[in-house]
């Protein structure tokens, strides 16, 4: 029996990276897995991966009413929620503050910000309700430590996320709700695209992977409830922050 029997999870940013990973390892173990992102296309090809066990529900996660129209879609056609993998995010080009624009703030508050509360927001009325569920967002090490190499917007905007997990613990663990803030370094996603300086096959290869990240999701999920796993952080062995500070100190 797969661990995951008759579970129900729903995943953002469910179209590439993390997301896709984490919605392939938990259909594997018996899940039946809602698909959220903003493009469709995208959305169908992961669908396919999985089969049956998927159910494409497209919206833009900065947009509250369409997080919710999925939410209400979860409730009609399944009536529960048993995993929320919150992992919709983005970053920008031009992240230096000598480049930072007040457009580039409101890209990074919409799509890390935004999303991930209206995410928390509207799957927690179901959870509540069956008083379980747990929640995987996905935030980063630059949540934890500022660095020039994301840029401070990104590392705002991560830093709210892994505060908002922490406060639904504290006040949604009474119902049975467990919240996690997982904390990745540098994971060969399609983020990437988006860094000033074009990065070398062997710097991605030594990267975490999405599915070491969705390995890592697939062991929070399952663990009894009486256990909540608050943060994780998790780093590639060659972490190149570190390794760039040694090479200064040198």
């Amino acid at each position: 029996m797969a661990k995951l029997d008759g579970k129900l999870a729903w995943v953002t940013g469910a179209g590439s990276g993390i997301g896709e990973a984490a919605a392939v390892a938990l259909a594997a173990e018996g899940c039946t897995v809602v698909l959220t992102g903003r493009t469709r296309a995208k959305l169908e090809a992961v669908a396919a991966r999985i089969g049956k066990a998927a159910h494409v529900q497209p919206a833009d996660l900065s947009d509250a009413s369409s997080v919710q129209a999925v939410a209400s879609f979860i409730e009609k056609e399944f009536g529960r929620l048993d995993i929320l993998v919150n992992n919709a995010g983005l970053n920008i080009n031009d992240r230096s503050w000598a480049k930072l624009s007040p457009e580039g703030i409101r890209e990074l508050v919409d799509g890390n910000v935004m999303s991930a509360f209206n995410g928390a927001i509207a799957a927690l009325p179901l959870m509540r309700k069956q008083k379980d569920g747990v929640m995987i967002h996905t935030a980063s090490m630059a949540g934890r430590f500022v660095s020039p190499m994301a840029g401070p917007g990104y590392a705002a905007s991560k830093h709210a996320v892994v505060a908002m997990s922490h406060s639904i613990n504290m006040e949604e663990c009474g119902n049975g709700i467990r919240s996690t803030a997982l904390c990745p370094g540098e994971v060969r996603t399609p983020i990437l695209d988006k860094r000033p300086n074009k990065l070398s096959e062997g710097e991605l290869s030594e990267m975490l992977q999405p599915e070491d990240c969705a390995e890592l999701i697939l062991f929070l999920v399952t663990r009894p409830p009486h256990v909540c796993v608050n943060e994780v952080l998790v780093t590639p062995t060659r972490n190149r922050g570190y390794l760039a500070q040694q090479a200064r100190k040198l």
